[in-house]
């Protein structure tokens, strides 16, 4: 703006002097009167206009943004490296965990006669060997489905989970009743249980009362003199041995649906519900048999592996695996936060 007024009064004192002559006091007199003041912070002999100056408060907040948000960066490095760590020390406790699962194991077994049903040994029973002497129930609990792969095809079935019971008279077998899951069966088996049950209860509804088989058979029992007695024939039961390890109730994922004892569906095992389902105390031991003398003409049910009850859902390779995955996250992620506050070099 300075220069603009400055190239007007020169051209007006030019143009002045060219038609008779105007001394130098006319033309400031007639600049003072023309043309306004400048503002005070317009500079005559500059054309940049100066801007107000800074308070001291706002650069010290503009260093406290930069820092915090350099700081954030780094952030999501420091939460994979934890990450990372503690999978280590996961890790390590899986270790010791399986060892002393394996430890167990390879104790002697014991008898099944000194077995009490009490929630206060359980943990230190857990994962003992087993010899169980007893009777199989009629009543069955199914829980599942699991899946079985034979020979890359995959099967669906249940494991079977039945009560053992006392043999009377014989000091060698269980004292109270146990819980044994026997294996995994197919899913006929469930099928025809299920099947039986209701069948049983249609005879049950129809059957003749004993009033009425007096009322219509009292003719024949009088005049008959040798009267046929029809006795119930009753299938013999057969003792078992049972080899199994002391288990406890499984921890379900997020996944698995709730338990339904009012329809029978079990969808994990709950020692306490299934033995309120089979009238038994919440406090039964519960075993799974790991017997390998299977007889080939009855081969369900198929007991459990005795390494996979060693083994753990996630194993130490695994937790080993998951410590690199989240490391190299984290040099990643820092890398990047370090390349991004580099300065940028001057084309």
């Amino acid at each position: 703006m300075a220069s603009t007024a400055a190239s007007i009064s020169k051209a007006l004192a030019n143009n002045l002097n060219r038609r008779g002559g105007v001394s130098a006091a006319a033309v400031a007199s007639f600049q003072a009167k023309c043309l306004p003041p400048l503002p005070p912070y317009f500079s005559s002999s500059a054309a940049a206009i100066s801007e107000p100056p800074l308070t001291s408060s706002q650069p010290q907040d503009k260093q406290k943004g930069s820092r915090w948000s350099k700081l954030l960066l780094f952030v999501p490095g420091g939460i994979t490296f934890g990450l990372g760590t503690w999978q280590i020390f996961r890790r390590q406790d899986k270790i010791e965990m399986l060892e002393y699962r394996q430890k167990r194991m390879d104790l002697e077994p014991i008898s099944g006669n000194i077995l009490a049903p009490s929630s206060d040994n359980l943990d230190a029973l857990e994962f003992r060997r087993v010899l169980c002497k007893g009777l199989f129930d009629e009543k069955s609990i199914y829980v599942g489905p699991r899946s079985r792969s034979i020979s890359g095809v995959t099967e669906n079935g249940y494991y079977i989970i039945t009560p053992l019971t006392p043999i009377p008279s014989n000091p060698e077998s269980v004292q109270f009743p146990i819980l044994v899951n026997r294996g995994w069966v197919p899913r006929s088996w469930r099928d025809k249980s299920v099947d039986v049950s209701q069948d049983d209860e249609r005879l049950s509804s129809t059957a003749p009362s004993f009033a009425q088989d007096n009322g219509k058979y009292s003719w024949w029992r009088f005049w008959s003199k040798n009267p046929n007695i029809v006795q119930e024939q009753i299938a013999p039961v057969t003792p078992v041995e049972v080899v199994g390890v002391i288990r406890g109730s499984e921890k379900p994922s997020i996944f698995v649906p709730a338990n339904d004892p009012s329809s029978g569906q079990w969808f994990y095992v709950d020692v306490p519900a299934i033995a309120r389902a089979c009238g038994l105390p919440e406090n039964t031991i519960y075993i799974e048999d790991i017997n390998e003398n299977v007889n080939p003409s009855r081969p369900y049910p198929i007991p459990k592996d005795v390494n996979m009850l060693i083994r753990s859902s996630v194993m130490p390779q695994d937790h080993l695996n998951y410590t690199l995955t989240w490391y190299s996250l984290s040099a990643a992620v820092t890398f990047m936060a370090f390349k991004r506050l580099m300065p940028k070099k001057n084309r």
